[in-house]
């Protein structure tokens, strides 16, 4: 009859008894399985994300993202992007909440914050589909874009790659210098320097752009020389007119995506006929030997970010709070003794229930 909440004190115990590290392992784990049940057509329905835009300093964004596991559970995660956050009010420029529901009897069962979960997992997609499509001996990274996503990028890529040298570009040149000392956890041998978008793209085999660039503005990335090899993670393109890259690079290699619908309505595929897009993220993490021809080759990778992921993140969480014994219930919808007298007294909590809280939770989420 409770629901559990994970707020950001737990997320953050989470994150210290679990360390950075095995919390992106287990995130890019859980995020290559369930895409790759994904794509053999093993998982539920995430329609494209809806919205409204909003004058915040800026453009910004208040969005809904449901993912729905018939006769199990909905995930609804609710983001707001407002990029003049940081700026003007010190918070970060995404913020959010993760809710479950039981499929069956439409309770709550979890809520969680959404910020650290929305960066961790959105890093660890880049970390699979780089996994994929680069080339395995991958060194020198690339970042268009030093803000708070630039960090978890790096950290994903770097437990699955032996990263030694990492370009950093922003607009910003206060992002770009600080960017180092927000990367320190990743050790001390990692060579980390400013650098000229041109250079980024001459000399990374991997890219990540993470960018707010306004709509119409782009792109963020120079179409310029680049290695025949590379592997571009987009990140950043989440509204329609809004894109990262140069026409000229997608037209020249394979642009994958994570959700199609979206891609084509916000993301970088928003360039591209529908011919002109290979095929999805899904199905390659379902047949990883199909990606493998494609490494010698330039590639892009579509991240619009959908619900299905927050779905696996929401999943990580629960697990990790059953784990560490984390996690409080509360109850939050009011259940009246008399199901049929709105103005009856709540029914009593079962004791028993609110202890199992959090392992019912995760079995809402695994069922």
């Amino acid at each position: 009859m409770s629901t559990l909440i994970l707020p950001a004190s737990d997320i953050a115990r989470i994150v210290r008894l679990v360390g950075r590290d095995e919390l992106m392992d287990r995130m890019i784990d859980a995020m290559a399985s369930g895409i790759a049940a994904l794509g053999r057509g093993e998982v539920g329905a995430s329609p494209r994300r809806g919205g409204f835009t909003r004058d915040s300093a800026g453009l910004g964004v208040i969005e809904w993202m449901p993912h729905h596991e018939p006769g199990s559970a909905m995930t609804l995660k609710t983001v707001g992007y407002t990029p003049s956050n940081p700026v003007h009010h010190g918070l970060p420029t995404i913020l959010g909440t993760v809710a479950r529901f039981d499929d069956v009897t439409g309770q709550l069962v979890a809520l969680a914050d959404g910020v650290v979960p929305t960066a961790i997992r959105t890093g660890a997609m880049s970390a699979v589909a780089s996994r994929l499509l680069a080339r395995p001996d991958s060194t020198t990274v690339g970042l268009i874009g030093a803000g708070a996503q630039a960090v978890t990028q790096l950290h994903a890529l770097s437990r699955v790659f032996d990263v030694r040298r990492v370009l950093v570009s922003d607009i910003n040149p206060d992002h770009a210098a600080t960017f180092a000392r927000r990367a320190a956890f990743l050790g001390p041998d990692l060579e980390i320097e400013p650098a000229a978008a041109a250079r980024v793209a001459a000399e990374s085999d991997i890219i990540c752009t993470a960018t707010t660039v306004g709509v119409g503005a782009g792109p963020v990335l120079p179409d310029t020389a680049m290695r025949e090899h590379v592997h571009v993670n987009a990140v950043g393109a989440d509204l329609p007119g809004k894109t990262e890259l140069p026409a000229g690079l997608l037209g020249r290699s394979l642009v994958t995506y994570d959700h199609l619908e979206q891609a084509l309505a916000e993301g970088e595929c928003q360039q591209l006929g529908e011919d002109a897009i290979g095929p999805a993220l899904a199905a390659f993490c379902a047949d990883p030997r199909s990606a493998e021809s494609w490494r010698d080759r330039s590639t892009v990778f579509d991240s619009t970010g959908f619900a299905f992921e927050d779905h696996l993140a929401l999943d990580l969480f629960l697990e990790l709070a059953v784990e560490h014994g984390l996690g409080h219930t509360v109850e939050v919808e009011y259940h009246p003794a008399d199901s049929l007298d709105p103005y009856s007294p709540p029914a009593e909590a079962d004791s028993a229930a609110a202890d199992t809280s959090a392992r019912s939770a995760v079995s809402v989420v695994a069922a």
